[in-house]
């Protein structure tokens, strides 16, 4: 049905038999002949019809539906993603009503080859959708019963509702998404782990509130990444645990009828275990809620990762470039080189953020079980999955090909970036550290006084602040030998340190490679 088409049975159906000659000059504005107009209109009323006639719903209604509402009631256009599984599902269900004598040997095995032609007509992009089709469970039905007939077909649905089907297909379709998603994460932070491993040596500054602070090892700030993405994966995989719960076999509400065995379903399917009550089965979407939290919390890690990047890479910094394969150019300005992969990447994260805020508001309204309102709930799931394959992937490519300038990361190291070491230094001799911060703090005054660096200081300048400044004072000033070298504790920064952090990192890919 066409636009025009729809504004003409809006008109229609909303006015009287007597009004509707008068409306006809409206007609002709937007389209339509006098002439024309009556089989137009019988042609527009047909189709709704016949598409009512084949909904999952159409017994209980005489009238007929509004184009607009039929367009906007419908979800096949997005969650028609989920025709694999739920195929799966249906072919589950088949053989549980089989088990439960509702079904005989025959019409399971009918159901299923049928089942099986539909999945073959999905994979070669033979399937047509359909007027009607208003979502994957009625196309994937109405398609069943156009080949196997419609008793058989009719017989698949007994005591399933589309509440407890959709929620199964949904945690059917993120099971098997977590999986590809960590496997991409696996994949960054093995780049994360490479480059840690061959760029130890190199040190650059490290920064609070995007000052200078103290030195720090390349592979310190690469692995502090490596680890975000650690807890990420690990989230990924308890929220995968707690998804893995059966709602197949609660009905629309209250339960299933029939006898039939939801713990031979749950096996069929690979869930750990049944729904417990109907009701919180049909109407639970925590997994979609908390799966946008996650990519949401995962994204603002990528961001920040994707933050620095963008400042190193600058003329100001110099400390990395991208290759050009992630990067693109100015229309304007030949000169210009721009981080664009992370900058979309850092912009995805408001996208994600604004998926999951969005999703809770719509959760809060809601009475228990099911609404329609949750029909909200796959464009954001899906969005959210196809953004951060995406995120992940461009991540990975831009972090495995980047330079680094390790010579200009040596000399972003400035002198003053030691007051620090100048404060542990005393503390070393006795001296508390709240009284060392502030000696070391008229270090630092005096040095701005003169005019000079904190190496520059003479041993009496020193010694006129404080006594126990003696000659060794100067071992201070070694940035690879002293000052990163002295943070040994489990998480420093200095080589043993971040060998370890290495070492556990190679671990766990491995324990996770041999799985």
């Amino acid at each position: 049905m066409n636009t025009v088409d729809e504004k003409c049975y809006i008109l229609l159906a909303s006015c009287e038999y007597r009004r509707r000659k008068s409306l006809l000059r409206s007609y002709k504005e937007i389209g339509y002949r006098k002439a024309d107009f009556k089989y137009r209109n019988s042609s527009i009323m047909a189709s709704c019809d016949k598409n009512q006639e084949s909904k999952l719903w159409g017994g209980r209604f005489s009238g007929k539906i509004d184009p607009i509402m039929e367009k906007f009631n419908s979800s096949i256009e997005f969650d028609k993603r989920l025709w694999n599984v739920d195929i799966k599902g249906s072919i589950a269900y088949a053989k549980a009503l089989k088990m439960a004598g509702l079904i005989s040997k025959e019409e399971r095995q009918i159901i299923c080859d049928g089942l099986d032609q539909v999945r073959k007509e999905w994979c070669n992009n033979e399937f047509e959708i359909k007027p009607g089709d208003e979502d994957i469970h009625t196309a994937n039905e109405r398609r069943l019963k156009e080949l196997i007939g419609a008793v058989p077909g009719g017989k698949l649905h007994t005591g399933r509702s589309r509440n407890d089907q959709v929620a199964t297909d949904m945690r059917l379709w993120q099971q098997e998404e977590i999986r590809t998603l960590k496997d991409l994460m696996l994949n960054l932070i093995r780049v994360f782990v490479e480059r840690s491993e061959m760029e130890i040596d190199v040190l650059m500054p490290g920064y609070t509130h995007l000052q200078r602070a103290q030195p720090i090892r390349w592979s310190h700030w690469l692995l502090s990444y490596a680890w975000y993405l650690k807890q990420d994966f690990d989230r990924l995989d308890n929220l995968a645990s707690r998804n893995n719960i059966l709602p197949l076999g609660s009905g629309a509400l209250a339960g299933n009828p029939f006898n039939i065995d939801r713990d031979f379903l749950a096996k069929e399917l690979g869930f750990f275990e049944c729904s417990p009550n109907s009701l919180q089965g049909v109407s639970d979407r925590d997994f979609v809620a908390e799966f946008l939290f996650w990519g949401t919390l995962t994204s603002v890690h990528l961001s920040r990762l994707a933050e620095d990047l963008i400042i190193y890479s600058t003329k100001e910094f110099g400390f990395v470039s991208l290759a050009d394969a992630y990067s693109t150019g100015s229309s304007l300005m030949p000169q210009k080189k721009n981080p664009d992969s992370l900058e979309l990447i850092r912009g995805k994260a408001g996208r994600l953020l604004g998926h999951c805020t969005g999703f809770l508001a719509v959760l809060k309204g809601i009475p228990s079980t099911y609404n329609k309102d949750m029909q909200e709930d796959k464009e954001v799931m899906f969005d959210t999955c196809d953004t951060l394959k995406a995120v992940l992937q461009i991540a990975t490519g831009a972090l495995s090909t980047l330079t680094l300038h390790s010579k200009t990361c040596m000399e972003a190291l400035t002198p003053d970036m030691l007051a620090t070491d100048v404060a542990y230094y005393l503390v070393k001799k006795g001296m508390s550290f709240r009284e060392a911060h502030s000696v070391a703090g008229k270090v630092v005054a005096l040095s701005e006084e003169k005019h000079c660096t904190l190496t520059d200081l003479s041993l009496d300048d020193l010694q006129e602040i404080s006594e126990l400044f003696t000659q060794d004072v100067t071992c201070l000033w070694e940035y690879y030998y002293h000052s990163v070298e002295q943070y040994q504790t489990q998480g420093g920064t200095s080589k043993v340190s971040v060998e370890a952090q290495l070492s556990k990192l190679r671990v766990w890919l491995e324990s996770l490679l041999q799985h």
